[in-house]
């Protein structure tokens, strides 16, 4: 896999970057990606209790990691979070190396962390935000289309037209997210103008993921046609649609559900539910639209090892 300017800036063998799924990336993920050549990411709210306390669980985690990896890793911080700014000093206190930021202004914080030597990627879905970025100084921006799991941008744009958009507006290095499971992915998303890959979904179905086997289980189920976005009226996101909770949530937004009405049946920490708990009756299953592509759950070395060796071999038939 070609050197890029993301490798280099973050100090990782490859462009590869672990997505901060909500309750899932934990630092055991997160180390087993860095040891493989990648960039784990850490959430403050992984493995955490529904009421925890982010700053406490993200300071454990962070505790762990260093015991888990001497390469770098990253924390995923949404702007949105009541304890952004508690987060995001523990970020400077413990020397994390790279702080990835999103559902926010990235001009509130971006210097603050680059004055502790903390690399600043920030999450953009149009050509609009990822301006707004630069402009900020953000040293690279993770470009995410509506194919990947969770909470996506408001007008929903797909991923491969999005890319060269934003690689013609903006000089910083483009981390590509969404939709993304093999090697096929890269090679289209650099051939884009995309320097680095973000992965979700493919990275709860592996070995190392706490997620829940059921849950994966499900993922791996999951055919082409099989995840949906769902809350419009709150925040795009997308989801398994085979999952009882998505099928009743389509059918009260069907029906007209208010926004309160949605927000009392999703309640607090559902995608927890389905996640860690494998309760995919009660809990919002995220998964990207990649789910299709994936058929087995390997270990993180394996992922990233066939990601690697799978390029070249899409070169060559090109």
């Amino acid at each position: 896999m070609k050197k890029t300017r993301v490798g280099q800036l973050l100090g990782i063998e490859y462009p590869i970057l672990q997505g901060g799924m909500l309750w899932l990336a934990d630092a055991g993920l997160a180390a087993a990606v860095s040891n493989a050549g990648g960039l784990g990411v850490i959430s403050p709210m992984a493995g955490m209790a529904p009421h925890g306390d982010p700053v406490e669980n993200l300071n454990v985690q962070i505790v762990k990691a260093k015991g888990l990896t001497r390469k770098p890793f990253g924390v995923n911080i949404p702007l949105d979070l009541r304890d952004c700014g508690l987060l995001l000093d523990l970020i400077l206190t413990q020397g994390v190396k790279v702080a990835v930021t999103a559902a926010g202004d990235p001009r509130l914080y971006t210097e603050l962390l680059q004055s502790g030597k903390t690399r600043v990627l920030h999450v953009v879905s149009s050509v609009k935000q990822a301006r707004v970025a630069e402009s900020a100084g953000v040293d690279a921006i993770i470009v995410e289309g509506v194919e990947a799991a969770a909470r996506n941008g408001l007008d929903e744009l797909p991923l491969f037209s999005l890319i060269p958009q934003v690689a013609d507006a903006v000089r910083l290095p483009i981390i590509a997210a969404g939709g993304i499971a093999d090697s096929r992915g890269i090679a289209a998303a650099f051939a884009l103008g995309a320097e680095g890959v973000q992965l979700g979904t493919r990275f709860v179905t592996v070995k190392e993921c706490i997620a829940s086997e059921k849950y994966k289980e499900a993922i791996l189920q999951a055919g082409d046609t099989d995840t949906v976005i769902t809350c419009r009226q709150l925040i795009p996101t997308r989801s398994l649609k085979t999952t009882e909770f998505t099928q009743v949530l389509l059918g009260m937004e069907a029906a007209g559900a208010t926004t309160d009405e949605l927000r009392d049946f999703i309640g607090h920490a559902a995608s927890r539910r389905a996640g860690l708990e494998g309760d995919l009756d009660n809990g919002e299953a995220y998964c990207g639209s990649s789910a299709g592509l994936i058929n087995e759950i390997l270990s993180v070395g394996e992922v990233v090892q066939g990601l690697v060796d799978g390029y070249p071999e899409v070169l060559n038939k090109l």
